[in-house]
């Protein structure tokens, strides 16, 4: 999971980077439209939702709100440096109007969920997850991605290395030392 949140941190730096850099005389920006999600059953979204708690994703978005905010009053700042108190008050102020916001995400991802499965595939889920297996998985899966990821990582400088070995091999057959 926290290989998640470092993806939504740095999701969460490029909206707020995004957004503190719009003109400062911009009235409301055009912001892109939401995807479309195919409608799903209230049911569906339930499971979904639950099969959500279950994995413990809201980890992954909890610190989008103030992050955002904060991003963005440090983009602000770096224009407006004469007015840091004033974007320091009003930090708190746009934190306690959009705070609990980030809520929205955790039900966009249950949609995506609802309409990537079906009622009867996410219901099945939600009893694997409650059975002794699906228990396991939830507590041992983020281990074994980021035991995954470490891995690729540690094979592809590996891989790396030998492939520049090769670079320059090729590239001394042509005479051409690098």
């Amino acid at each position: 999971m926290k290989r998640f949140s470092g993806l939504l941190s740095a999701a969460t730096l490029a909206v707020g980077l995004a957004l503190a850099t719009a003109p400062a005389m911009a009235q409301q920006p055009q912001l892109p439209p939401m995807p479309k999600v195919k409608q799903s059953t209230p049911a569906a979204i339930g499971y979904a939702k639950e099969i959500l708690a279950m994995k413990n994703v809201a980890v992954m978005y909890n610190g989008a709100v103030p992050g955002i905010i904060e991003k963005t009053k440090t983009g602000l700042l770096q224009q407006y440096l004469n007015y840091q108190k004033d974007l320091d008050e009003v930090a708190v102020v746009v934190a306690k109007q959009f705070g609990g916001s980030e809520k929205e995400i955790g039900e966009g991802m249950a949609q995506i969920y609802a309409a990537e499965f079906s009622e009867q595939e996410l219901k099945d889920l939600v009893t694997f997850y409650k059975t002794p297996l699906g228990q396991k998985l939830l507590v041992a899966e983020p281990t074994a991605i980021n035991g995954s990821l470490q891995y690729m990582q540690q094979w592809a400088q590996q891989f790396g290395v030998i492939i520049n070995g090769q670079f320059k091999a090729e590239m001394k057959k042509r005479g051409k030392d690098i």
